[in-house]
């Protein structure tokens, strides 16, 4: 079975650098014979720091890259020389990305622009030298401060698609092939279920030179919030968008059925999903005359848009793509 190029979360090990020691040592020299204390402080242990890449979509790099090891800061030494600090280790990820610890699971590090650096694990502060202990009635302090060691532990990475529109549905709704009409992305179509596994993005080009940026999720099974089919690989996608798209296709046993079984995934996974804009489209819709349409519009919930579309024959999706840019440029109450 061939491998997705797509990996949307990995479990690594990390540890910082730990600081250097602070270096107890006195001036001694031909001249001086018992001089005073001039120990420098230790360096910085490394941090390690995660970084927006736009030009990345995916943790595939990442891979193979199961242990991070900073480096550590050097100690201090005489003449009051302060040891270097550790490198930091930068690695870049995708926008969207979230850092968690495994043990705990709470969030430490969210990226969501580019070039974006944040300091995930800090590196262990470096040990003062025994010059900075000297006082009036200690002129020879004979202690210097160990560094601090550095932070440790495995974590986990996790990609959440940033999109303004997502396409949600069953299998075989149509998500794909609408993908590819209105936009430049070449998602893999065929007429069986889960033929997409990963999500794809793709670009709308609107007027004016105006665009948004549309993902086509893995289709929602019944189920997929307990973790059925690809359950909650796929739902925590959606907490990125702005819109939801509803995919229905006309030929649909039971459309209003089909939408609250998708609503009822979302709910189960997140609450809060309830609460972003809804559109509904009827896909496949070449195939309805007017009657055909007028019974199905009577079973869809009056307080949430909906329009009849078809990839095949472009119909309706200049309106579709109006309709998506007016809500998504709707003043927020």
């Amino acid at each position: 079975m061939e491998k997705s190029n797509f990996v949307d979360q990995i479990r690594i090990f990390c540890r910082s650098g730990h600081g250097g020691a602070g270096s107890k040592h006195f001036v001694r020299n031909k001249f001086t014979a018992m001089g005073g204390p001039d120990g420098g402080d230790g360096g910085r242990g490394a941090h390690i720091i995660l970084r927006g890449n736009s030009n990345l979509w995916t943790l595939l790099h990442l891979r193979y890259y199961k242990n991070v090891l900073a480096e550590n800061g050097e100690g201090g030494s005489s003449n009051n020389s302060s040891g270097r600090a550790g490198k930091d280790v930068i690695i870049d990820v995708p926008l969207g990305t979230i850092a968690r610890d495994e043990e705990t699971g709470k969030q430490e590090v969210e990226i969501l622009e580019d070039g974006q650096e944040v300091v995930w694990i800090p590196g262990g502060r470096g040990g003062l030298g025994n010059a900075n202990f000297a006082t009036s009635t200690n002129q020879a302090p004979e202690h210097a401060q160990p560094g601090e060691p550095g932070l440790e532990g495995w974590k986990v990475l996790e990609l959440k698609v940033l999109a303004d529109v997502g396409l949600v549905g069953f299998p075989n709704a149509g998500k794909s092939t609408l993908l590819s009409v209105i936009t430049a992305a070449k998602p893999k179509i065929a007429d069986y279920a889960f033929t997409t596994i990963t999500p794809n993005l793709g670009i709308v080009e609107y007027r004016e030179g105006k665009s948004f940026c549309m993902a086509d999720l893995p289709g929602i099974i019944e189920g997929a919030a307990e973790g059925k089919g690809l359950g909650h690989r796929f739902l925590r996608h959606i907490e990125r968008n702005s819109i939801l798209l509803f995919l229905i296709p006309a030929d649909s046993d039971n459309h209003k059925k089909e939408f609250d079984i998708l609503l009822n995934e979302l709910e189960q996974f997140n609450p809060e999903l309830l609460n972003k804009q809804f559109i509904i489209a009827i896909s496949k819709s070449d195939m309805l005359d007017d009657e055909l349409k007028a019974a199905i519009q009577s079973e869809l919930p009056a307080n949430i848009p909906h329009l009849f579309i078809s990839s095949l024959t472009n119909k309706g999706l200049t309106e579709l793509k109006d309709l998506l840019w007016k809500v998504l440029n709707q003043p927020v109450e």
